[in-house]
């Protein structure tokens, strides 16, 4: 097995054969049903919070609980929310991902060592 000394990869893998693989088309479709949608879940909360920010000061401004109002919540609400889907992504690659990823890099080292 050949490796480049500066990135430690196989020279002789076939990356835009693999890239096409049907197990590599699988995990990239797996990886954006996740990926695509979260994001714009997220960026249009993100968006809408801005957007009350901006001209809904009235709502904005409604006491929640003493000085705590719902700006302010809506704001902490972005963190939770941050963290919420960083965890969700965390579970779904460990999951969905993962094992799919496993398989193509064990059945490319097993290429490697055959040859």
């Amino acid at each position: 097995m050949s490796t480049t000394p500066e990135s430690g990869v196989a020279a002789d893998i076939d990356f835009v054969k693999e890239q096409n693989s049907e197990e590599f088309t699988e995990l990239r479709k797996t990886h954006r049903s996740f990926v695509f949608p979260m994001a714009v879940i997220f960026l249009l909360w993100y968006f809408a919070y801005v957007l009350l920010a901006d001209y809904a000061h009235e709502f904005m401004s409604i006491k929640v609980w003493g000085n705590f109002n719902v700006g302010l919540l809506l704001g902490l609400l972005q963190f939770v929310s941050t963290f919420a889907i960083t965890a969700a992504y965390v579970s779904f690659s460990n999951r969905k991902l993962d094992p799919k990823a496993t398989a193509i890099r064990k059945r490319l080292e097993a290429q490697q060592a055959g040859e």
